[in-house]
């Protein structure tokens, strides 16, 4: 089954238009030249793996990508460093990995790093907590005392600025 990129919803490590990356059929044609230099059948290659010939099939034609743990284990079967499957890449095919195909914003960038992020308990409720909230209203007015709260604690300006509105809520009623 193929992952969508929950950022911008293509089909992950493919180009926009939903075909595979060059890099990936770059690499897959390294490990089909490889194997035919050893005399190897995608079945031997396959059963040294221990995987079905059809995957090595799809790796070959860069349909799926290589995993790193799998292109290290390539690389003992076939005797090959890591190195000798990007051997030759034209700048073309280097200028289309998906780093730089990207065309994410700033906030879809953070997004789709947000596993990188070092999330405390806190941080998750946090988030949990905020999904429940269905209302719109809601969770913006949240969001927005979120924001006031962030601001500097000895900024009397946003006080200030908060209790003269006409809705008759002041920050301490946020607080």
């Amino acid at each position: 089954m193929r992952q969508k990129d929950s950022v911008n919803g293509s089909i992950r490590g493919r180009l926009p238009d939903g075909t595979a990356n060059p890099v990936d059929l770059h690499v897959g044609a390294q490990l089909k030249k490889a194997r035919l230099k050893m005399g190897m059948s995608q079945e031997k290659l396959a059963e040294e793996m221990g995987i079905t010939f059809q995957q090595v099939q799809k790796y070959e034609k860069g349909l799926n990508r290589i995993g790193a743990s799998r292109l290290w284990d390539l690389s003992q079967v076939l005797h090959k460093p890591i190195s000798y499957f990007y051997e030759g890449m034209g700048q073309d095919t280097q200028d289309q990995s998906p780093r730089k195909i990207s065309s994410l914003s700033e906030d879809e960038t953070v997004l789709a790093n947000i596993a990188d992020l070092s999330l405390t308990a806190t941080d998750l409720e946090l988030i949990r907590a905020f999904k429940r909230i269905h209302n719109e209203a809601v969770a913006q007015n949240i969001l927005n005392l979120l924001h006031i709260l962030s601001l500097q604690e000895d900024d009397s300006s946003i006080s200030d600025r908060y209790d003269e509105r006409d809705d008759g809520c002041s920050i301490d009623d946020l607080v």
